[in-house]
């Protein structure tokens, strides 16, 4: 059995590259490796089939053989550790990818799905006028601190890694909001990321589910 995704039926953000399941395309692009996508409505999200799967009822999911796995920081984790492309191969270099994996996750992202939060979810609760400058400007110093670990540099460390996919699909949910154009260096970085061959596969496979006509429609 080759490698089994799951992704959206349909994306929320009408196939722009924002799920999650496109981190997963780009990895394996990355990698090589070829994969099949299953698509799950939301409604099949949440019954015991799926859940066997992912416990949390989220997208994606990543089976290979008797391997299922969920979250994906390990099932990129998981990639990058088993197939070439995506790490280091001096020991060193390797362990600092994967802390920019974690960074990308644990430090960076949280705060911009405030933001999310923020405008999407809470966008008619009173409390939001108040509260959004507060995110906004968190977000400001998380940049502002990644921007000058970044330099002048391409990457984060060195060749382009696992530690920069990840970061790179973890800024790109800022584009909507104008945040990340008052950090250019960290624009150029991510569209740098979005000019890679592996990424543009990736982001044509999920643009073209969304594109395609509902089933029966």
């Amino acid at each position: 059995m080759g490698i089994v995704i799951t992704a959206f039926e349909r994306s929320p953000d009408g196939g722009k590259g924002l799920a999650r399941d496109t981190r997963v395309r780009w990895a394996l692009e990355e990698a090589g490796l070829p994969y099949e996508v299953r698509p799950v409505s939301f409604r099949a999200m949440k019954e015991p089939a799926h859940l066997a799967l992912h416990p949390f009822g989220q997208i994606p999911t990543y089976e290979e053989g008797d391997l299922a796995l969920f979250e994906t920081g390990a099932i990129v984790f998981h990639i990058a550790q088993h197939h070439a492309g995506l790490l280091p191969d001096d020991a060193g270099a390797r362990a600092r990818a994967i802390t920019w994996i974690f960074a990308a996750l644990n430090t960076v992202e949280p705060v911009i799905l405030e933001l999310v939060t923020a405008r999407i979810l809470e966008r008619d609760k009173p409390w939001t006028a108040e509260r959004l400058p507060l995110v906004e400007d968190r977000i400001r110093d998380r940049l502002t601190q990644l921007a000058a670990r970044l330099g002048d540099a391409d990457w984060l460390d060195g060749s382009f890694s696992a530690g920069d996919l990840m970061m790179v699909s973890v800024l790109l949910r800022l584009r909507p909001s104008g945040l990340l154009d008052e950090f250019p260096s960290l624009a150029a970085y991510v569209a740098r990321g979005e000019t890679r061959p592996a990424y543009r596969r990736a982001f044509a496979a999920q643009w073209a589910v969304n594109a395609a006509p509902p089933v029966g429609g």
